[in-house]
Formats: C-alpha cells, structure tokens, sequence
C-alpha cells in the first residue's frame, strides 16, 4: 500500500532502489505465516512491554501505555530469508526513536536483545535498532495486524531480514555483547543484511 501524496509518512531508503529486490528472493502478493511454536494468547490488561539491561533505570509500560505514545506511518519493503519479499508496506506504529526517548541507555550498550512473547528473541546492533525506519507496528496497509502476524506489537527493522522484524514484541534488553537470539542459535546470521545476502552463520 502507497502512501497518497501529501501523507506524512517516513520512507525507507531501501523503496528507493532501481531493484528493490535482493538477490535470491522472489516476489509474493500473499503474506506468508511463518513462525516457531503456537500464536501465544494476548491479554491488554496484563501485557507490558520491559526496557531493561544496561539503562539508568528500568521502565515497564502497560498496553495503555504503550499505545498512548506518539505514533508514526512507515513505508517498506520486507525480505524474508526464506526467499520472499513483499513491496509496499505501510506501517504505523510507535517508531524506535521514541523508545529510546524513555530510558537512559549506558555508554556500554551496543547492543539489544529484542523479547517477545512466547520466549521469541533475536538481536540487533544499536544502531539498527534505531535507525529512522524501524517502528514498533500495531497496524500494515491501513488494517490491524492479525495474531499470526504480531499482533498487539511487531517490531519492524526493514533492512534486515523479516526473522529479525519480531512478532509479539514486548521487550528490549540493552547489552555489552553481541549475543545470538533464538533463530541465530540455530544457524541463521547474526546480523541478517538481505542486500548481502546475510542468511546463515558461516560454517
């Protein structure tokens, strides 16, 4: 979905390319659910989403909370490593940047580890984290996200690969070391550039 003209959106750097297609992924109109284990169940009034690790102090927000923070539309391209991409994503949600307006990160950190329900994490360099396209989404093409797709909160960090978009985002633990989330332990690359072809660990 395009933004209309006019439309205060944030544009991803990677929808500007003459080929917005990586090497070895193919195009899909249709959004494939991929994930490990069930879709966990999603209460509002128990959800609440941590900042904690190497910050001043810990800051836990309620669903109330969260969803109360200024928003922002974000427009994308997504790359899955298992060789799909879909373009024209419209984002909205709650961008990284105000995130880390509410915890004072250490000089130290350098890294996140991203947590999400069902015991999810992955990991990304600080600056990925808050670069200006990445948003905690609630909503894609004007629609709320379903379950299968992350809904209440799906972080998005479209110049990576889509393993590190993490469905049912609730938390962000900053840390000293880079340190490998749940699909990194199993093989895939821990840092996941599709432009590169990031897509497993060296062996």
């Amino acid at each position: 979905m395009k933004p209309k003209e006019g439309e205060d959106v944030i544009i991803s750097s990677d929808t500007q390319r003459k080929n917005r297609v990586p090497p070895g992924q193919r195009l899909t109109q249709s959004w494939p659910v991929l994930h490990a284990g069930k879709v966990p169940s999603f209460n509002e009034k128990t959800w609440d989403f941590r900042i904690f690790g190497l910050v001043e102090e810990e800051v836990v927000l309620t669903f109330d909370q969260f969803r109360s923070l200024p928003m922002v539309k974000v427009y994308s391209d997504i790359h899955c490593v298992t060789g799909w991409s879909m373009l024209d994503m419209l984002w909205e949600g709650v961008s990284s940047i105000e995130i880390r307006k509410l915890a004072k990160i250490s000089p130290e950190a350098k890294f996140v580890m991203v947590h999400a329900m069902g015991a999810y994490t992955t990991n990304l360099p600080l600056e990925e984290l808050f670069d200006d396209d990445v948003l905690f989404a609630h909503r894609v093409n004007a629609e709320n996200l379903t379950p299968e797709h992350g809904y209440p909160l799906r972080l998005v960090v479209p110049k990576l690969y889509f393993w590190k978009s993490a469905k049912w985002a609730n938390g962000l633990e900053f840390i000293k070391e880079n340190r490998a989330g749940f699909w990194e332990n199993y093989g895939y690359h821990m840092h996941g550039d599709p432009w590169k072809e990031e897509r497993y660990a060296d062996r």
